[in-house]
């Protein structure tokens, strides 16, 4: 109103012309907490949630600087975790898909997929992660060939019992690292959101899901959500990833930050990559409040 004010014009004609400059780019409106930021000590916040280690990674003017730097990050995570011979299991995101030209160099060592191919328009996918990353010298990649959700439990269990997925889908009960994504069960927040159903949806939701990992759900405790999702999803198993030593959680955005704290309390995580925004709003979190890790 003080705009319309000064300048003798309505507060409607104010909102239209915003409306047309933020379009053009001329105008960004943003919120957010830079002190609150600059106070973030990665080493207290792990204290506080329960995990081993956290990361940091800045949090940029917009979705896609702000991925592009936890791209990085997560890179040399990846390549921290690649160690001569090891079995590294990555899963599909969009910044873990960024992250993969990011990598510049691995040992020999074995990639392993960790959810079946989900195309995201304008992204690539699953498949294109691990063919990437299968391009440095001595990698030796096990793609899952088969989509990350299927029509119907039927479906999933045929797709299970072909060579090819049944011995990737093994490969995860062995591996020394991973790395996943965390979702939240809501539009925007889990790109398997967009790939079920209003009815699975809601199903899953009225269980108590807040959270989706490589397309498998968990509720506010961290304990797994039993959905019919669950019997239509060809990837990693949460069992899998409570039997790996070293799983790196990826995350970004403040929305997800109550999907964060439920996979914690599933207690499979040990380091944590989130943006600053994200670590502002888990930093109201108590020492405890989420279950300790191993």
């Amino acid at each position: 109103m003080d705009i319309a004010r000064d300048y003798g014009i309505s507060r409607f004609q104010v909102a239209r012309y915003l409306d047309e400059a933020r379009a053009l780019g001329i105008v960004r409106i943003d919120i957010r907490f830079p002190e609150a930021a600059a106070e973030l000590a990665p080493d207290r916040l792990a204290a506080a949630l329960g995990v081993q280690r956290v990361r940091i990674s800045p949090t940029g003017a917009d979705e896609r600087t702000t991925r592009e730097a936890m791209a990085a990050a997560a890179a040399a995570e990846i390549m921290d975790a690649a160690a001569p011979g090891a079995n590294i299991g990555v899963s599909w995101s969009r910044t873990l898909d960024l992250a993969a030209g990011h990598v510049t160099h691995l040992p020999p060592c074995n990639i392993i997929q960790l959810a079946g191919a989900l195309p995201v328009p304008g992204s690539g996918n699953s498949l294109e992660l691990i063919q990437n990353l299968g391009r440095h010298d001595g990698v030796a990649t096990w793609p899952l060939w088969a989509p990350l959700v299927v029509e119907n439990a039927q479906t999933a269990q045929s797709l299970r019992r072909q060579p090819e997925i049944s011995e990737t889908l093994a490969k995860a009960g062995s591996l020394d690292a991973a790395v996943v994504a965390v979702g939240a069960w809501m539009p925007g927040l889990s790109t398997v959101w967009n790939r079920v159903d209003n009815h699975l949806k809601l199903e899953a939701a009225k269980a108590g899901a807040v959270a989706e990992c490589s397309g498998r759900l968990l509720d506010a405790a961290g304990r797994p959500v039993n959905s019919e999702l669950d019997e239509r999803v060809l990837a990693v198993s949460l069992a899998q990833l409570e039997n790996t030593p070293n799983v790196v959680a990826v995350a970004q955005g403040a929305a997800r930050a109550d999907a964060v704290r439920a996979v914690l309390a599933a207690g499979f995580v040990t380091t944590l990559l989130i943006d600053e925004d994200l670590a502002v709003a888990l930093s109201g979190d108590e020492p405890g409040t989420a279950a300790g890790n191993r």
